[in-house]
This record gives C-alpha cells, sequence and structure tokens, in this order.
C-alpha cells in the first residue's frame, strides 16, 4: 500500500463551534492507480487531498506513506515529503507569472537542489509544449497553463500527483484534451488521486472514493461510479 488514511478527521473554527469538515475517513491508494474523490461542493474533497499531500496537518488520525506516518513529521521533512514524493495541480494552475514556462517547470527541481532542464524539457514535449518553453504564463491559454503545471507536477518524478479540480476551470473541449493527457500518464504508471465534481471524468478510475458530509459513502473499484 503506498498511501493509507485511516480515521482522518479535520474540525475548523466556526463561530458557532468547531466545524467538522472530515469526520473519520478512510481510503487507500496503491501504486500506479487513478483514484478519485468525488461529491458536492462544500463535503470536505479539496480538504481531504490537502491531508494526504502534507499542505495541511489533520485533526485526528493520520496519513501513512508506505508505512510511515507524515501527520507526524516536523516541518522540514513534511516540505521535503511535498517536494520528493507527491507532486499537486491545482485549478488555477499557480505559475509564477514572473518566469517561463520552462523556468516554471523547472523550479521544484531548484527547490530540491538539483536544475533538471533535461526532464523539464522531456516533459514539455510530451505535453505539447516545448516550443512555448520561452514563453510567460500570460502568453498561454488556460488549456495549455494547466498542461505546464501538470509538467511541473512530475518534474521530481514523484510518486502520486494530487489533482484539485484540474479541469474544473477549462471550457469542454480543453478539458477533454487534459483528460486525455493524464489518462496517457497513469497507463504508463503514474499514479494520480484527483479531486473532482465532473463524474463523467471519473469513469475510467481503478477506484472512486465518493465524499458526503465529511465521510466516505461508498468505494467503488474499477469500472467506473456506482449509482
Amino acid at each position: 500500500m503506498m498511501l493509507k488514511a485511516i480515521g482522518l478527521a479535520k474540525d475548523y473554527k466556526g463561530p458557532n463551534g468547531p466545524l467538522h469538515v472530515l469526520r473519520g475517513v478512510d481510503l487507500e491508494i496503491i501504486r500506479g492507480e487513478l483514484v478519485f474523490i468525488v461529491g458536492r461542493s462544500g463535503t470536505g474533497k479539496s480538504t481531504l487531498l490537502h491531508l494526504l499531500g502534507g499542505l495541511d496537518r489533520p485533526t485526528k488520525g493520520s496519513v501513512e506513506f508506505e508505512g510511515d506516518d507524515i501527520s507526524t513529521l516536523g516541518e522540514a521533512a513534511l516540505a521535503r515529503y511535498r517536494n520528493q514524493k507527491v507532486g499537486f495541480v491545482f485549478q488555477f494552475y499557480h505559475l509564477l507569472p514572473e518566469l517561463t514556462v520552462e523556468e516554471n517547470v523547472v523550479l521544484p527541481s531548484w527547490i530540491r537542489g538539483k536544475r533538471d532542464s533535461r526532464r523539464a524539457d522531456t516533459l514539455l514535449k510530451e505535453v505539447g509544449l516545448w516550443q512555448r518553453r520561452g514563453h510567460l504564463p500570460s502568453e498561454l491559454s488556460g488549456g495549455e497553463q494547466q498542461r505546464v503545471a501538470i509538467a511541473r507536477s512530475l518534474v521530481n518524478e514523484p510518486d502520486i500527483v494530487f489533482c484539485d479540480e484540474p479541469t474544473g476551470n477549462l471550457d469542454e473541449e480543453t478539458a477533454n484534451t487534459v483528460h486525455e493527457l493524464i489518462f496517457k500518464l497513469n497507463e504508463r504508471g503514474q499514479t494520480f488521486c484527483i479531486v473532482t465534481h465532473e463524474e463523467s471524468f471519473a469513469q475510467k478510475s481503478d477506484r472512486v472514493y465518493r465524499l458526503h458530509e465529511g465521510l466516505v459513502q461508498n468505494i467503488s473499484k474499477v469500472g467506473g461510479i456506482s449509482p
């Protein structure tokens, strides 16, 4: 088992007391899987993704990566986990506007202490944007920016890539292009965990988790989403 959540809970302070966003979630992800987390807005999908990716800490429960509980890591070790073990793709890209496409993709390897321009160029060719490597993000379409973000998420060869509504800001045709890129990368062995409200996107999944009121309501394996 590569990644496992056990009794995962997350509370936030509210004006009338604690807001229980996650109430005890158990899930698992096996290396090479394409896993989706679906559900309505406000059910805790993004919160769960942030906990799995080490962007936030749970109120209760644990997240185990290859048997180690990342919930107990210090800040430096947690930063290494985020940089070396996982990649992130967000709805609004989060590219640095002052950096070129190539520099944005290379950035995580700079942070790691190794400027891997060769891998960045390989990934930009893979996502069809090598000829745009010298452009700024503002010179790209939304779909192109998201493909850059996917390339950036892969530059450090992460074990798993977390995607938070990766096509939620794109038109249908552009979204389908990004979907196909993710499917292709997964077929080559890259593990993905994707939050989406687009249940049609999840039809090619290995595993689907549906969140409802902070709990996993049902789990489907291989072959799409259970009704």
